[in-house]
């Protein structure tokens, strides 16, 4: 399971965090504006804009978990079992792969607007990578500086949803995640007004009282709670380095420590990593579970002109800074 968030001080940032039981090798990746990017049913695009994003590469082949494109565009794709369907190839529509969709909409998209162009014409066409990897049951967020959208290809067709509090996590679909925030409008930052009866005084004996109630669970409906009251909430200077730190900060609100969701024997799900991206800038910005130092990739110091992939093995050893 994953959580999905945008946020705009100064500059936009985008990331998530991957929460999974185990890793597939993910490293940041920068595909530049020539590399060839081959697609199953339509043509090979051999210039687009460049990417930045965490992927596995297979056999030379970047899989995207999420990325952002030279123009500020950005996009995710996070686990949706039991709705997600892909279908069989379509006359007269873009047929695209769930593993080609990424690179899709962000070598060809500099804008949500633009986005939604392409989802009117495309099928989620149900083939696999390969074998070994066989297709996840994805939905996708994607957003720029001024608007957040949702996809989520299910039986009944595609569904592209506004999203308006920056956040999207796993099951229920979007739709229900929105409308079940109405069952905490009585959520508040501030310490809240006695209201239990008429005549009864309570005592605010602690702070942040307005806040009970927050889920704090680590099922993906509880984290679309937590994370958008406090995305929706949060306070930051707009400088870089604090706008940043405040992204992981509020990502930090649904991070999953080993042992706390149980899969199976000495198998629990963790999140692996976590991403934040300066859209504005190009810089990739992550840690992971074994080094919560934040580390940065800028894309605009690569040969964004080349044809080969730049891969960026993750730091994931973890260091003291000691102070005496």
């Amino acid at each position: 399971m994953c959580t999905a968030l945008e946020l705009t001080t100064k500059d936009h940032y985008f990331g998530r965090n991957l929460d999974l039981e185990l890793s597939y090798g993910e490293r940041v990746v920068v595909t530049p504006r020539n590399f060839p990017i081959t697609y199953r049913e339509m043509p090979t695009q051999s210039s687009h804009y460049a990417i930045i994003g965490m992927a596995t590469v297979a056999d030379g082949y970047p899989l995207y978990y999420d990325g952002t494109n030279e123009k500020g565009l950005s996009m995710a794709g996070l686990n949706f079992p039991g709705n997600a369907v892909y279908f069989p190839h379509a006359e007269g529509k873009d047929n695209v792969t769930p593993f080609e969709f990424v690179p899709w909409i962000l070598g060809q998209c500099a804008t949500v607007a633009e986005a939604r162009t392409l989802l009117d014409r495309i099928n989620l066409v149900d083939i696999n990578f390969s074998e070994q990897l066989p297709l996840s049951p994805l939905h996708w967020m994607i957003s720029d500086a001024t608007q957040t959208i949702v996809v989520e290809s299910m039986a009944d067709g595609l569904h592209v949803h506004d999203n308006p509090v920056g956040v999207m996590t796993n099951n229920p679909p979007f739709d229900y995640q929105l409308w079940n925030l109405n069952n905490y409008m009585s959520l508040t930052k501030e310490q809240p007004e006695t209201r239990f009866a008429d005549g009864f005084k309570a005592d605010r004996y602690s702070r942040g009282m307005g806040s009970i109630g927050l889920p704090g669970g680590l099922d993906s409906a509880s984290r679309f709670v937590k994370v958008a009251f406090t995305r929706m909430n949060s306070v930051c200077a707009d400088d870089e380095m604090s706008s940043v730190a405040q992204f992981f900060h509020i990502l930090g609100s649904v991070y999953q420590q080993t042992g706390l969701c149980k899969l199976g024997e000495n198998s629990y799900e963790y999140t692996i990593y976590t991403s934040c991206v300066n859209t504005t800038k190009g810089i990739y910005y992550y840690r992971t579970y074994g080094n919560s130092q934040i580390n940065a990739i800028d894309m605009h110091h690569e040969d964004l002109d080349g044809s080969a992939l730049s891969e960026f093995p993750l730091a994931d050893k973890e260091s003291i800074n000691w102070q005496n």
